[in-house]
C-alpha cells in the first residue's frame, strides 16, 4: 500500500517540501537553485536530465544535502532528440491515446539513464515538467518503467491535487484545479496501487507574473496554508538585468526566496522546509 503524509498534530510541527524545478536548463537557473539549497530554502531539486547545463552542474548538486529528482520532460527539446510536443498538443494526444507507447517508455528510460549517469544514483523523486507525468499514456509508461528499474525502492512522486488555497486569487485557484484535473486523481490511485509515496498536496501554482512583490504575497499565502507534507514548487534563477517574462519572474522568485528574514518568518508560523524522507507517514486513503 502506498504511503501518504500525516496531517499535522499541532501548529508547530508543519514540515513541507520546497522543490525548485528546471535544474539544468541554464547556468542562471542552476546557480540560483544551488545558492538557495545552501541557504536551506529548498529541500528538493527537479532536474531536466538532458538539458544543456545539467551534466556540467550535477557534480555541484551531488555535494549538497538536498533531494534530487527527475523532472520528466516531453514538451521542450533542449537540444535532445526524442518525443517533444507543445503542451496543448501533448495533452490532446495523451488523452486520445495517440502517443507511441514504445517511444514514451524509451524517453523515460533515457532521461532516467541521464540522471543516474550524472548523479551516480537513482532519483529521490520523479515529477513532470509542466506536470506531464500525470497524463494518460505517460503515467502508465512511468509506472511500468519505475516498477522494472526500482522494484521495492521506488522514488517519491508528485501529486498535483491542490492544497488549501485560502486567499489565493480566483484565476490562480482555477489554474491549480485545472492542472489537477488533467490527472491528479488517477495518478494518485496508480501510485497507491504501486506502493509508491507522494506528497500530501500541492502548492505554488500561479501565472508567473507580477514581480517580486506579487510572488512574495503568494509565497506567504501558500506557506500559511500549508499542511504537514505538502509540496510547494518554485522556479528561481539568479536575477539578470534586461530579462523579461518568465526569466524576469524567475529572478523575482529568487529575490523572495533568498530574503534573509524568511527563516525567522517561517519559524514564527511553525513551518519548516524538510526533505521527503523526514516526513511521518500513514497509509494513503483512496481518493
Amino acid at each position: 500500500m502506498a504511503m501518504m503524509l500525516q496531517e499535522p498534530t499541532h501548529a508547530g510541527s508543519r514540515r513541507i517540501v520546497v522543490c525548485a524545478d528546471d535544474f539544468g536548463m541554464s547556468a542562471a537557473i542552476d546557480d540560483g537553485i544551488l545558492a538557495l539549497v545552501r541557504a536551506r530554502r529548498l529541500s528538493a531539486v527537479g532536474c531536466l536530465a538532458q538539458a544543456p547545463s545539467f551534466r556540467a552542474d550535477a557534480a555541484r548538486l551531488r555535494e549538497l544535502d538536498v533531494d534530487a529528482g527527475l523532472h520528466l520532460n516531453f514538451t521542450e527539446t533542449l537540444g535532445a532528440a526524442g518525443l517533444y510536443l507543445p503542451l496543448p498538443r501533448l495533452i490532446v494526444c495523451a488523452y486520445a491515446r495517440l502517443l507511441n507507447r514504445g517511444r514514451v517508455q524509451r524517453q523515460i528510460e533515457r532521461q532516467l539513464d541521464a540522471f543516474e549517469s550524472a548523479m551516480g544514483r537513482m532519483p529521490d523523486f520523479v515529477d513532470g515538467h509542466q506536470h506531464v507525468h500525470q497524463l494518460p499514456q505517460i503515467r502508465d509508461a512511468l509506472f511500468e518503467v519505475l516498477a522494472r528499474r526500482y522494484a521495492g525502492q521506488g522514488p517519491w512522486l508528485r501529486d498535483t491535487a491542490p492544497g488549501c488555497l485560502d486567499g489565493v486569487p480566483t484565476p490562480l485557484r482555477r489554474k491549480a484545479r485545472i492542472i489537477a484535473a488533467l490527472g491528479a486523481r488517477p495518478f494518485a490511485r496508480a501510485a497507491a496501487q504501486a506502493g509508491l509515496r507522494t506528497n500530501r498536496r500541492f502548492l505554488g501554482v500561479y501565472d508567473f507574473q507580477g514581480g517580486a512583490q506579487a510572488y512574495d504575497s503568494l509565497f506567504r499565502l501558500w506557506v500559511r496554508n500549508a499542511a504537514e507534507g505538502d509540496l510547494l514548487m518554485c522556479h528561481p534563477a539568479l536575477p539578470s538585468g534586461g530579462r523579461q517574462g518568465m526569466d524576469a519572474q524567475r529572478g523575482a522568485e529568487y529575490q523572495v526566496l533568498s530574503n534573509p528574514a524568511l527563516d525567522e518568518w517561517m519559524a514564527s508560523i511553525g513551518v519548516r522546509v524538510a526533505r521527503y524522507a523526514s516526513m511521518t507517514l500513514r497509509a494513503n486513503p483512496s481518493r
